[in-house]
């Protein structure tokens, strides 16, 4: 009842399977649209931007991407950071070698750089799956960091192994450096979000994305069905890094500015976004966001609730979220393996027949 549904009525194929059937969904999904677009980048400053919204749209796009290979086909993956880290010198060789490109041009590249790399580390997962393809993926990330750190030509041979972002701009905006407005970083971040999220949606409803759900649900079966796991496989390596390398380029050169890769794409950075998924929801894009939004705002609740306003010490303040975050995934893997995201469609069909309890 609180969706009002009454004369929403169907007469084609098209609507009934689109991406929002409820008209009270695409309202809702328009007015974040709306205020995202609209509102946000007119009130927002530098904290919220670096505190909050930045980090929240670029791990949203990794979760994004890491949720089609593991959520979605299957497929166990630890290398994130390291595919970020193939995103993020991408980006940087891409703005110092042709500083004339758009930065948009740039990203998009590096996302395809990254996605080749990944079709390459990809490739044991035609053999090996399950634990072992987990500890191939987590020897790329450890190989893709120990790379960059002792290969020169990657960090353009700086004296102090870093990487810099130049200063570029977009329509006449700086976005990239030090001298970037914050609503100018935030929206180039939210183009590239709505752009990602509309891919993946899309993908993920198609022909492509029952493939990547055959394989995940049992292979054997998928391939006596005509499913090429070869295709299907490396399709969902490419398409998860593509993202993962678009965000790894935006969070060097639109948040950080400067990265040194062990301590920026390290190891944690992997079960960092690993956790969004499973705590989001696997196999859920709604999932990517909700995960993303729940730890970036978790570090953030706990300093203002712990350190600013019971004067807890910082120290125990961020062993306490280490302490929140490893119960609600044991608490996740066993009452609710599909994480916020279905809790979320379960509110949703009880607010459709609210106050009628059946």
């Amino acid at each position: 009842m609180f969706y009002r549904e009454a004369g929403d009525f169907k007469t084609s194929y098209q609507s009934d399977s689109q991406t929002f059937p409820i008209k009270f969904d695409r309202y809702r999904y328009y007015v974040v649209l709306v205020v995202a677009f609209g509102i946000i980048p007119f009130i927002i400053n530098d904290y919220w931007a670096n505190s909050l919204l930045l980090p929240f749209l670029i791990y949203a796009i990794a979760a994004i991407g890491l949720n089609i290979l593991v959520g979605y086909c299957g497929q166990v993956s630890l290398g994130t950071g390291g595919f970020m880290a193939v995103g993020a010198y991408a980006v940087y060789k891409l703005m110092t070698a042709f500083p004339e490109v758009s930065m948009f041009i740039h990203v998009i590249l590096a996302g395809g750089i990254t996605a080749a790399v990944g079709v390459l580390f990809g490739l044991p997962s035609l053999r090996i799956k399950g634990f072992y393809l987990a500890v191939a993926t987590l020897a790329a990330q450890f190989f893709l960091v120990w790379l960059f750190n002792r290969v020169p030509w990657f960090y353009n041979y700086s004296a102090s192994g870093q990487i810099n972002a130049p200063e570029r701009e977009v329509f006449g905006v700086i976005i990239t450096g030090a001298n970037a407005p914050a609503w100018a970083t935030y929206l180039f971040c939210l183009v590239f979000l709505t752009l990602c999220a509309l891919i993946a949606r899309n993908l993920t409803r198609g022909t492509m994305g029952r493939t990547w759900m055959a394989i995940r649900d049992m292979d054997i079966a998928a391939e006596i069905i005509g499913v090429n796991p070869l295709k299907a496989k490396m399709t969902a390596f490419a398409v998860s890094s593509f993202f993962i390398g678009i965000s790894g380029a935006l969070f060097f050169a639109l948040y950080l500015g400067a990265v040194e890769v062990g301590e920026a794409f390290g190891i944690q950075k992997s079960f960092l976004v690993l956790f969004m998924v499973i705590i989001g929801g696997l196999g859920s894009i709604f999932g990517s966001f909700a995960g993303a939004a729940f730890l970036v705002l978790l570090p953030v609740v706990l300093k203002v609730v712990g350190a600013d306003m019971l004067g807890w010490p910082t120290d125990i303040v961020a062993h306490l979220q280490l302490v929140i975050v490893g119960a609600l995934i044991i608490v996740f893997l066993i009452m609710e393996p599909h994480g916020l995201a279905q809790l979320w469609r379960v509110a949703k069909e009880k607010l459709r027949l609210w106050p009628f309890p059946h």
